[in-house]
């Protein structure tokens, strides 16, 4: 996609409900808004925002087409679409409708909680536009519910427990969102299947090419970009599929060639490491005892 324009920074929730041309925030550090209200001037919309906030989100729509980093995402069945601050944010459709509801929360609002330190083990929020987590019926009134619950919190007399009531329906809703990912990992499996195959011919093409090597060894945001998903969801996925992360996978992928080199081939330990890409042979060797808890000497000597 090509920049329209530099993006427009929004500070508070407060200038957030501005734009949105709503009612001031019924608290200044986060605010729900039930989309089907949203009226807005497309005239006085921005391009792309930048916010200084979290953003959680269910929309529906059927006309209505939004996005966030470098890609679309389709609301016409519905999705969650998570957002961290200072996450790039863009409207395509600035006259549709979407029905659902958004929350917004500062970091500042859950600072002094553990959620203020555990909300960064959830990497949904890196996310790309196109893995977005779509929802069963049961699951959308799960979210549907919490959403309402925290609305109704707010709509209530604010008490000395309302922030502390607050964060724990945010933190139950992230600990499902967490489940449902999981969830749509394994009944998306041939999709899940055709990427880790992807991932598979990619760091085989990578591995076996003289050239790419020279630039180094393979880094999760360069696999990333090769088979287009963001890192997070590379990590998550393959985490799932395989029980390895996307850097785990990388280096259980380099033994094994480094094991083709050494049962093949006449190369000294250090000529392997500078094959495969690395600048020292020492990191070779430590990563190769690491993972097979043998030398690499000792690997090729162990199979004579």
């Amino acid at each position: 996609m090509e920049k329209k324009n530099t993006p427009h920074k929004v500070s508070s929730i407060s200038e957030l409900h501005q734009i949105l041309q709503l009612p001031k925030p019924l608290h200044p550090l986060l605010s729900i808004v039930d989309n089907s209200k949203i009226a807005m001037d497309a005239t006085l919309i921005p391009d792309s925002v930048l916010l200084d906030f979290y953003k959680i989100s269910y929309k529906i729509s059927t006309t209505g087409k939004m996005g966030y980093g470098q890609g679309y995402y389709d609301f016409n069945e519905g999705g969650m679409m998570f957002t961290s601050p200072n996450q790039l944010i863009y409207i395509d459709d600035k006259e549709a409708e979407y029905k659902g509801y958004t929350l917004f929360f500062h970091p500042d609002f859950i600072r002094n909680y553990p959620l203020g330190k555990n909300i960064r083990k959830y990497g949904f929020f890196s996310y790309d536009t196109n893995e977005a987590l779509h929802l069963s019926e049961i699951e959308k009134n799960t979210i549907i519910g919490l959403m309402e619950s925290i609305n109704n919190e707010l709509h209530t007399a604010i008490d000395e427990m309302s922030q502390d009531v607050i964060v724990s329906y945010i933190d139950v809703m992230l600990n499902y969102s967490n489940r449902f990912y999981k969830r749509q990992f394994i009944t998306r499996k041939a999709v899940s299947n055709d990427l880790l195959m992807k991932v598979e011919q990619t760091l085989d093409s990578y591995f076996d090419n003289a050239d790419t090597l020279k630039t180094g060894l393979p880094t999760v945001d360069l696999l990333a970009s090769k088979v287009n998903v963001s890192s997070h969801y590379l990590s998550d996925l393959l985490r799932n599929l395989t029980g390895q992360n996307a850097q785990q996978h990388i280096h259980s992928k380099l033994i094994e060639k480094a094991k083709d080199f050494l049962i093949s081939s006449d190369l000294s330990v250090a000529e392997i490491a500078y094959q495969l890409g690395f600048e020292y042979p020492q990191s070779f060797s430590k990563l190769f005892k690491n993972k097979t808890c043998l030398t690499p000497l000792e690997f090729k000597n162990s199979l004579n």
